[in-house]
């Protein structure tokens, strides 16, 4: 165990001093926080004009309970920024072959399993943070437009639960893109990689024709996760989202502690 801790200290140590994982962390953060502004007045007129029967109108045309609308919203806020939690991930992952410090890293942790698991858990600690900074950009972009309504909503047990589905698919997610880059060994090729699942999932062709498959896919599984089925297309519930949410950084990481393991004994 003290070996672990070590190599996850030392994994966690590598990440906050690379200058691009600054770089790409900002991009984001700084992307979410144009996005919520743009927002922001939209959002403050819907509240402003929230019937007294409270039904909010976020969307022309689309009346719904004020309450879980503006909950659903301010984490379709934070889902929109999880497409690019991978490509943060990829650039983690990548920096040990740009760098050439595997060997290295090797030599420190002869043991790969311990090396795997330690780098997998700094990567997932790290994303976890990252995605706190998401969830709070919103929530606080949201808190400006109903602080003169009702503020308490972003606390309610709806909106927590929300808070929580969207962390755990956040780190898992991003872990995929991780994954695949140290399968792959090249920062592009987990990029594309995670790239081509987004794509499926963003063209909606599988989930029209063949939607069990379709929920098989971890963005699918992100979504079924965390909209309203009443306000999209989904293809399985949240349960069955999150076994699959959890089966696919699982196996990929078990792919990329064998291949490391393999390639290295050579």
């Amino acid at each position: 165990m003290s070996a672990l801790l070590a190599a996850v200290r030392a994994e966690l140590t590598k990440i906050f001093t690379l200058r691009s994982t600054w770089v790409v962390t900002g991009l984001i953060l700084a992307l979410h926080l144009l996005i919520s502004v743009a927002n922001l007045r939209l959002t403050t007129e819907a509240v402003a004009n929230i019937t007294p029967d409270e039904h909010i109108e976020l969307f022309a045309g689309e009346s719904r309970p004020a309450r879980p609308a503006l909950v659903d919203f301010m984490i379709s806020m934070s889902f929109q920024m999880c497409l690019f939690l991978p490509t943060l991930a990829a650039v983690l992952a990548g920096q040990e072959f740009r760098a050439h410090q595997l060997g290295q890293s090797i030599l420190a942790v002869p043991r790969r399993g311990v090396l795997i698991i330690a780098k997998t858990v700094a990567a997932a600690a790290y994303l976890l943070l990252v995605s706190l900074a998401i969830a709070g950009i919103s929530t606080t972009f949201m808190y400006s437009a109903v602080q003169g309504w009702d503020p308490g909503v972003l606390t309610s047990a709806h909106a927590l639960l929300g808070q929580s589905r969207f962390l755990t698919f956040a780190v898992l997610w991003a872990l995929v893109g991780y994954a695949l880059t140290l399968i792959s060994r090249r920062t592009l090729i987990g990029i594309i990689a995670t790239v081509a699942l987004t794509a499926v999932t963003m063209t909606q062709v599988l989930a029209v024709s063949v939607p069990a498959v379709d929920a098989l896919f971890p963005l699918s599984a992100g979504r079924n996760l965390l909209l309203n089925p009443e306000d999209s297309r989904l293809t399985a519930g949240r349960a069955h989202a999150l076994v699959v949410l959890l089966l696919w950084p699982t196996f990929t990481t078990a792919v990329a502690g064998l291949l490391l393991n393999r390639r290295d004994v050579r």
